[in-house]
């Protein structure tokens, strides 16, 4: 049993990221957080006696093999470092810093002490983004030529004094580490247009064409609302195509013939249209938002195995791209 201290205890953390922990043998040995009432009833849920409002008395304290935390972008990096130093590997929800700069910090910090940092980039491992990425490695879909994405939030997050550090922070840098995992390599040029119809509602179309030549755009946005079906994904290649809408409906297109003048015409598995979308009434514990696999990977490097798990790397590429994409915006 993996022993965690947690930084952290507020909605996300208490409702996403906690209930995976017990599922794959980590215990939560230490929590930490200031505000605390959030702090005692989290330690209650778990039956947690180490509690501290600090982060630092807690990693002093022992007692824990690994820390996880769920915070603000500063204390990610504080606290990444601080238990690095401490020879403690880390689970971190993303963004590992407030800037590039940050996350290079902490990157360095990984290093020295050998290490891991894990981010939560858990779009990765929603379900209908691992089966495209899966279908992509098979070498069936053949090389990917064009990607686009669309992600939304709604406005409510910026209204009165607009500051979009969080929509930035904590939604486009999603998909500065989705898309060019999609493609494979990273970006090469990017332009960024922007419209603001009103303070507090932004769209971004984020144009680009990475290294090996992948051409594209990502736009995203503050001006929808989070009760619709917010995330679509195209990847087109040469005769096949794959669409995820919602993160659970897929469909794979390849090169089907026309059907309407054959009589004959039947459904073939070799060139038609493959979908898949989950089953909700099933009986199983299932996220597709991602955080269960994501935890399960987490879990797995935490015990020495080997998994492709989002790594402070993967983080500080993110961030870089995030400055570029902003330093282009006008609001």
């Amino acid at each position: 049993m993996i022993r965690m201290g947690w930084i952290g205890c507020g909605r996300h953390a208490r409702q996403m990221l906690l209930p995976q922990l017990g599922r794959n043998d980590i215990r939560v040995a230490a929590l930490c957080d200031r505000d605390g009432a959030a702090l005692s009833r989290t330690a209650e849920e778990y039956g947690v006696t180490a509690c501290y409002d600090d982060f630092r008395e807690m990693i002093a304290a022992g007692g824990i093999d690994a820390v996880g935390m769920a915070v603000g972008p500063d204390l990610h990096r504080a606290a990444a470092i601080a238990a690095l130093e401490a020879g403690l590997p880390v689970f971190m929800e993303k963004p590992p810093a407030a800037d590039a700069a940050g996350a290079r910090e902490v990157a360095q910090a990984a290093r020295r002490a050998g290490k891991p940092v894990m981010v939560g980039f858990m779009k990765r491992y929603s379900t209908g983004n691992r089966i495209a990425m899966n279908t992509l490695r098979d070498g069936d879909f053949g090389e990917v030529l064009g990607i686009t994405g669309a992600y939304m939030t709604a406005p409510g997050y910026f209204e009165g004094e607009p500051d979009y550090t969080g929509f930035y922070l904590h939604h486009c840098v999603h998909y500065m580490d989705l898309i060019p995992w999609f493609a494979g390599e990273d970006f090469g040029e990017m332009q960024v247009r922007s419209a603001s119809p009103t303070p507090g509602k932004l769209l971004l179309h984020v144009n680009f064409t990475t290294e090996g030549g992948v051409i594209g755009n990502v736009v995203m946005g503050t001006v929808q609302s989070r009760g619709t079906p917010m995330e679509e994904i195209r990847i087109m290649g040469d005769h096949a195509r794959l669409h995820v809408d919602n993160i659970i409906d897929v469909a794979l297109y390849r090169d089907p013939p026309f059907k309407a003048d054959d009589p004959g015409a039947r459904l073939d598995p070799d060139c038609d249209t493959l979908s898949w979308r989950p089953n909700f009434t099933a009986a199983a514990n299932e996220d597709h938002k991602g955080y269960a696999a994501l935890l399960a990977d987490v879990a797995a490097v935490l015990r020495g195995e080997r998994r492709e798990v989002p790594g402070i790397e993967d983080g500080v590429r993110a961030m870089e791209r995030l400055e570029r994409m902003i330093a282009q915006v006008e609001v």
